[in-house]
């Protein structure tokens, strides 16, 4: 089996940032000390200087296979996502066809094989009419159900209450929400077509897309789950009178716990003016206020996880009017670059960050064997350079959309590298190796 020895980093695992050096066998890390040897059949990574972290388990992407192509698919999205420190993923069920039966979910897990560059997990999505399949979802089969609560389209939206209560009743598995009230959104969306007729400013969308709209919807999906005792995780929180639903304190015991995307803790409504339909996304990115209620939450442990809700639409696509242009931001190649930028900051530690993107997902969702550096388990790592700048150029993206909110940005630090199942996978700005991402293993029941 090969061998591979990373020596002298600063390892930033379990609340902690020691010295330490890693060896790792196959597929699983084999010994974690210090002044660890090699023998002259293994790779040696001198990482002095540079952070050693667990990789990031995404659990909320939409890498737009199977059907939806021409945007992205599951060996582009994954490369960028190797290329940003993700090594794990968790795709969403909206595609086409929607993974909406136990026999889409199998497809998906078929379609997967070999084409990914980091290790993958997919949703069963909820509708109005498929709770037969939502009971007979075994666990393991899925990584949990997508529910999406208002401000979705066609047979996706779950909006009639005795779905939603047999969803919550029956959920063998951790239930996930998109939370936003319809018609709230569908108010606010003709108030504006008063105003501005078809011109409608990207700025009025969050104002479209209001907190309001975001609280009644997430109200709802938090009772839902008490009254039934479900595993709720509600995605993608935008808003400061949220954050009155969650508690504070360790994940241990929740049984409903709460996210934010890396783009919520970066954008804030200003950029609208600059930006425009590139940071069109729902929920909204939305005021400054928020943004720092947001950041406020992961510090008190309101909020379990950070994600990144990639999306990528074509440039065509999102060069549309208000009402035409997609909403979704590309976002995997450069979260953990915007998450050293807050540590740089003093907003977060590097410990919080690994804990809200590794640790905490894989004891959310109950991944086997991933999410920390412990031996035993699979070497999922990335090293991290924090004193290399690194300027985001067309030519470096990855994503098959090919473009980004942060073009011409510069930030702080450099993904240095990406082990996916002990092989590197990403190094020095190239990809590597094959296509080594493998099925996830889940072990969570209700």
């Amino acid at each position: 089996m090969s061998k591979l020895l990373i020596t002298n980093a600063q390892l930033v695992n379990e609340g902690e940032t020691r010295d330490a050096d890693v060896l790792i066998v196959g597929e699983r890390i084999e010994k974690i000390g210090s002044g660890l040897t090699a023998d002259g059949d293994t790779t040696v990574i001198d990482a002095f200087g540079k952070f050693l972290m667990p990789g990031m388990i995404d659990d909320q992407v939409h890498f737009r296979e199977p059907g939806l192509t021409h945007k992205g698919d599951l060996a582009t999205e994954s490369a960028a996502a190797v290329a940003g420190g993700i090594t794990s993923f968790m795709d969403m069920p909206n595609v086409n066809p929607k993974t909406t039966t136990r026999e889409a979910l199998a497809d998906k897990y078929e379609l997967a094989k070999g084409r990914c560059r980091a290790n993958y997990g997919f949703y069963l999505g909820a509708t109005n009419r498929n709770i037969e399949e939502i009971k007979a979802l075994q666990v393991g089969e899925g990584c949990g159900i997508k529910a999406f609560m208002g401000a979705s389209t066609g047979d996706m939206l779950v909006d009639d209450p005795e779905a939603l209560e047999l969803l919550f009743e029956h959920a063998p598995v951790i239930v996930l929400t998109h939370c936003e009230h319809s018609p709230t959104i569908r108010d606010n969306e003709a108030k504006a077509k008063a105003e501005y007729g078809e011109d409608v400013p990207m700025s009025e969308h969050p104002n479209i897309r209001s907190a309001n709209a975001c609280l009644l919807s997430s109200s709802q999906a938090v009772d839902l789950a008490r009254r039934h005792d479900a595993l709720l995780h509600v995605l993608h929180l935008t808003t400061a009178i949220e954050m009155g639903l969650f508690t504070k304190g360790p994940r241990q015991g929740k049984r409903i716990t709460a996210e934010a995307c890396v783009h919520h803790l970066w954008f804030e409504e200003s950029r609208y003016a600059d930006l425009g339909a590139s940071i069109k996304c729902n929920p909204a990115i939305k005021t400054e206020a928020d943004r720092d209620a947001l950041v406020k939450a992961v510090v008190e442990d309101r909020i379990d996880i950070i994600a990144t809700d990639h999306a990528p639409h074509t440039i065509s696509e999102k060069g549309k009017s208000y009402f035409k242009s997609p909403a979704g931001i590309p976002l995997v190649q450069h979260v953990m670059l915007c998450l050293f930028d807050l540590v740089g900051e003093g907003k977060f530690s590097y410990e919080r960050i690994v804990d809200k993107t590794s640790h905490a997902v894989a004891d959310i969702f109950g991944v086997v064997d991933r999410g920390y550096v412990r031996e035993g388990y699979f070497a999922d790592l990335i090293i991290m350079d924090p004193d290399k700048p690194s300027l985001v150029t067309d030519a470096s993206l990855l994503a098959k959309c090919h473009w980004s909110p942060f073009t011409g940005h510069t930030f702080r630090s450099t993904v240095d590298t990406t082990i996916v199942n002990g092989s590197i996978a990403y190094q020095d700005g190239l990809l590597t190796g094959d296509q080594l991402g493998q099925k996830m293993e889940f072990n969570r029941a209700r």
